[in-house]
């Protein structure tokens, strides 16, 4: 039969993992991210006033949670936010409350690179989801973009939803 060479989750030969399978390794998310693309099926969120329109910072893993730094420009100021993400039932999954409730997963990353976010957002009996693609570095290779926004497309986002944000002010200077 042959040998099963179809690596097709293999970028650029490094493993890729999923919150929600056996081997992610979620210590090796820790340290700094930057937001690259963010996309959604309500895109008033993640424009210019909107509260999904944050910059991520850092991740820090916690025994049963993730602690999240981001900034949000407000009157074009940077500002802080904290959240604390908890481990709900379900493998692979955190609730934070943040502009409602939200659920989110970690639907693909190498660890060194890129990290692909899915969440859900539900706020006063309405919900929307939003994707979330953070990078090492203040920018990411095309292909990894790419991949992102056919993975947002999977997700029923369409392209006019999916944003770049490495020419947006994303509050670098007022990081650590």
């Amino acid at each position: 039969m042959g040998s099963s060479h179809h690596h097709h989750h293999h970028i650029e030969g490094r493993e890729e993992a999923s919150s929600m399978e056996r081997n992610f390794n979620v210590e090796k998310i820790n340290g700094e991210w930057y937001t690259i693309m963010l996309a959604t099926d309500k895109r008033e969120k993640i424009e210019e006033h909107g509260s999904m329109r944050v910059f991520v910072e850092y991740i820090h893993v916690l025994e049963n949670s993730l602690a999240l730094k981001f900034h949000i420009i407000i009157n074009e100021e940077c500002s802080e936010i904290f959240l604390v993400a908890d481990k709900t039932e379900k493998a692979g999954e955190y609730s934070v409350t943040y502009d409602g409730s939200n659920t989110f997963t970690i639907l693909k990353t190498d660890y060194d690179n890129y990290i692909m976010i899915h969440l859900i957002n539900k706020k006063d009996g309405e919900t929307f989801q939003l994707m979330e693609l953070y990078g090492r570095e203040p920018d990411l290779s095309s292909d990894i973009k790419e991949k992102f926004a056919q993975l947002s497309e999977e997700h029923g986002i369409v392209r006019e939803n999916i944003i770049d944000l490495t020419n947006a002010n994303r509050c670098l200077e007022a990081r650590e």
